[in-house]
């Protein structure tokens, strides 16, 4: 578990990734921004590369990189644009793996691969008005009618929403929660206009709205009931992913400010010579080696398959806060500069906030971990 070295394979999908990344994404990430869209090329080219797919066995059409190959991918992109790396976690570490975790064989032949290849979109539907932090308090329901579900209510929040051909569904039914797939064109199925957001504005977030939608019992994820259960077990997945945006953010801050430091003379020398400047970068270093350590290591406990929901939750806590000091102190170190659109500085310091509220506020993951700290007497790496 120790032996946290990169495989062969998992540093020639980095280096894959990073190729596109710096020559395909990383000089329309200003664009993205402007215009609130991922352009279709860059989502095609996604699905080419095979990176939707990446933690989802090839039996499904998937890659078969693991989570560590995911999270190796997440890194990568976030470094150009956190806009592309959301609309990937959406699709592939909640959506998708809603129907991967929850779903029995036939879904998962029947949904997987078009999802893999990025010939559909995918979203996850869980947020409601009234079910935020509170996710079991949704009233989105769905009813038995013969060979058909009947499904109403409105989703909110929702990244892909306006772009999704495929939706995991949450539901109140008689047995509890229980989880759909819906698809787009099925009648009473609509989706509000996007979200005017503060940052990743280039991923599309809007409301989902169920009118009626039959919905054949075939496209029911697992079990009647069983919905709040693999919407949790997602979320543990999902908040674990989350930090790998976090971290390839953090060192692509860490290197523009290293160098902007070393240009740009005041005093007649370089501010990267003063003190208050170095020990800005130092503590930029330090978070993101942290962070680093931290996401990797807990990943391997992931494919261990001895991951906690505490464990996923101190990385979910860590990185989001990480990520805001760093984007903070890489504004810092720019100065006026950083504050113009001129650089990326201001844009991974609008996107970085976000973290901090979805997949589960910090306060939320601050319940979960303190619980396990609680049920064992604060000696919980003892007991993972």
């Amino acid at each position: 578990m120790f032996d946290l070295k990169f495989t062969e394979e998992q540093n020639l999908l980095r280096d894959m990734v990073r190729d596109f990344a710096n020559n395909e994404l990383k000089p329309i990430a200003a664009e993205i921004d402007e215009k609130e869209e991922v352009p279709i090329e860059i989502i095609k080219k996604i699905g080419e590369l095979g990176l939707f797919g990446a933690a989802i066995p090839s039996e499904y059409g998937g890659s078969d990189f693991g989570e560590i190959g995911y999270l190796i991918i997440q890194e990568e992109i976030s470094r150009a644009c956190l806009s592309t790396a959301t609309l990937i976690g959406a699709h592939s570490s909640i959506g998708m793996n809603s129907i991967y975790l929850g779903g029995d064989e036939e879904l998962k032949q029947r949904f997987l691969p078009a999802l893999c290849s990025g010939e559909k979109i995918c979203a996850f539907g869980l947020t409601e008005q009234g079910a935020g932090s509170d996710a079991f308090n949704l009233k989105t329901n769905a009813v038995e009618d013969g060979n058909y579900w009947i499904l109403n209510g409105e989703k909110q929040w929702i990244t892909n929403g306006p772009i999704a051909d495929v939706v995991a569904v949450y539901a109140r039914t008689k047995r509890g929660i229980s989880a759909f797939i819906v698809e787009k064109g099925m009648e009473g199925f609509s989706h509000g206009a996007p979200e005017k957001k503060m940052g990743i504005r280039g991923s599309k977030t809007s409301t989902l709205k169920f009118e009626n939608v039959r919905i054949p019992k075939e496209n029911m994820i697992g079990k009647e009931g069983s919905g709040f259960v693999t919407a949790m077990h997602v979320l543990n997945m999902g908040r674990l992913g989350l930090g790998a945006p976090c971290l390839g953010a953090m060192k692509e801050l860490l290197e523009i400010s290293t160098v902007y430091s070393k240009n740009r003379v005041q005093f007649g020398e370089p501010i990267s010579h003063f003190e208050g400047v170095q020990f800005m970068l130092a503590e930029m270093a330090t978070l993101t080696y942290t962070l680093e350590s931290m996401l990797y290591r807990t990943a391997a406990i992931f494919e261990a398959g001895k991951l906690s929901q505490a464990q996923s939750a101190m990385v979910k806590l860590f990185s989001s806060e990480a990520l805001d000091r760093v984007s903070d102190l890489a504004m810092q170190i720019h100065g006026g500069m950083g504050y113009s659109r001129e650089l990326p500085i201001e844009r991974y310091y609008r996107d970085s906030r976000i973290n901090r509220i979805f997949e589960g506020t910090n306060e939320i993951q601050k319940l979960v971990i303190s619980k396990d700290v609680i049920r064992f007497n604060g000696k919980i790496f003892e007991n993972y």
